[in-house]
């Protein structure tokens, strides 16, 4: 099982106009790069998105879970899961398996009546609220940029370059992140937005990072 897990680096930060979410694209097992475009970053409703790190096979049955279970909530109840039921049903998923566990590492975030959320969530069902949260084997270099830089102002595009530059500060340190960066917002007016690969390219730019 050692040899099939994966390094990763994911992000969730809190704005004020909405939530931010990053990932990259490498996946490994151990020294070995095995893929250079995984998906880590899903879109589980218009006000939820969720990062994965961990086991492929147990994050991909996750989302499928996850996916299914909220929306048969808004089929039923003719409206959007709230951040929080979403966390809290993910926490639950994780802790009854707890014995037999998923190898994962998850941060959720999005929007509901009671405003803007991430939760990290770790693989025996603990579920922390917070401003903002890293998960996966180059977290501690993300933590480095936001714990400079965060601010309980910061707005939508300062948040989209903080996790830029903190998902770029770990592909540069961390041997099991890389190739290449994924970036979602999710805002009460447009729901889950995921950016190209152009403009991230051109933020990246901008904000002279490699």
């Amino acid at each position: 099982m050692e040899k099939v897990k994966t390094g990763t680096t994911t992000v969730g930060i809190v704005t004020k106009e909405g939530v931010v979410l990053a990932t990259e694209h490498r996946a490994s097992m151990e020294t070995f790069i095995a893929h250079k475009v995984a998906q880590k970053l899903y879109k589980l409703d218009e006000n939820i998105g969720m990062t994965t790190a961990g086991l492929v096979g147990d994050l991909q049955v996750l989302v499928r879970y996850m996916r299914a279970e909220i929306n048969l909530y808004r089929l039923r109840r003719n409206m959007l899961m709230p951040v929080g039921a979403a966390a809290t049903l993910l926490s639950n998923i994780l802790n009854e398996s707890k014995f037999m566990p998923y190898y994962v590492g998850l941060i959720i975030g999005g929007y509901d009546n009671r405003g803007y959320h991430v939760f990290s969530i770790d693989a025996a069902g603990g579920a922390i609220e917070d401003k903002y949260a890293s998960v996966g084997s180059g977290s501690l270099f993300v933590y480095g940029v936001l714990e400079d830089r965060w601010h309980d102002d910061v707005s939508l595009e300062e948040g989209i370059e903080l996790a830029i530059r903190g998902v770029n500060s770990a592909m540069r340190r961390d041997a099991a992140s890389g190739d290449g960066i994924s970036v979602a917002i999710i805002t009460k007016e447009k729901g889950f937005v995921e950016l190209t690969k152009d403009e991230v390219e051109k933020r990246m730019k901008k904000l002279k990072l490699k």
